[in-house]
């Protein structure tokens, strides 16, 4: 089965042009949607997903259409040749069932490695130079007095909820301290 699929982000924008180049080149099922294409878990995509099968073809005006970012719509892309399903690209004038498809696609998955790791490579170097600047890098230490007034109020029996919101510490410090509070009488009861 050959399934068009075609995306804009907004209700107030039009789907006719895509639909107009995908009826030219013939499917013979569409799902179409307006949702912004950030998100990953979007309705037409999951029935997409949902319809599609092996030896199926899907097809886009795009491949923008699949996705915003490039990592999220090579994944989709990937997903899809792992179950045995073309994808063809209009605009790009590509099909995965073809060496040049298979290629591009290919050549399209390097640059996205490219991309993943300059974005590593910028993170470990920002972080380098912060530290090396006396910067304190990580989470902030909690202040001992908030620490053990929540310990105080967690021993008289209130909620977590109410401590957090009490005391104006997270909730994960709270249970972080309670467990090595624990972790310390357990090792003193051992000695």
């Amino acid at each position: 089965m050959r399934i068009a699929y075609a995306r804009v982000s907004t209700t107030s924008q039009d789907l006719a042009r895509q639909i107009d180049l995908l009826n030219e080149y013939g499917y013979d099922r569409l799902v179409k949607e307006k949702y912004t294409g950030t998100k990953k878990d979007r309705q037409g995509l999951n029935e997409l997903k949902m319809i599609v099968r092996e030896g199926d073809t899907v097809i886009v005006e795009s491949i923008s259409r699949l996705g915003r970012k490039t990592l999220d719509i090579l994944s989709l892309v990937e997903e899809f040749i792992d179950m045995g399903v073309t994808v063809v690209s209009l605009k790009e004038n590509f099909d995965t069932s073809t060496p040049t498809g298979q290629a591009m696609f290919r050549m399209m998955a390097v640059i996205a490695q490219l991309e993943r790791d300059l974005i590593v490579q910028r993170v470990t170097e920002g972080l380098q130079t912060a530290k090396s600047r006396g910067k304190k890098l990580g989470r902030p230490k909690a202040d001992d007095k908030k620490v053990e007034r929540a310990l105080r109020l967690y021993d008289d029996g209130w909620t977590i909820k109410e401590i957090v919101e009490t005391v104006g510490i997270g909730q994960g410090t709270l249970y972080r301290n309670i467990n090595k509070r624990k972790a310390q009488e357990l090792k003193e009861k051992g000695d």
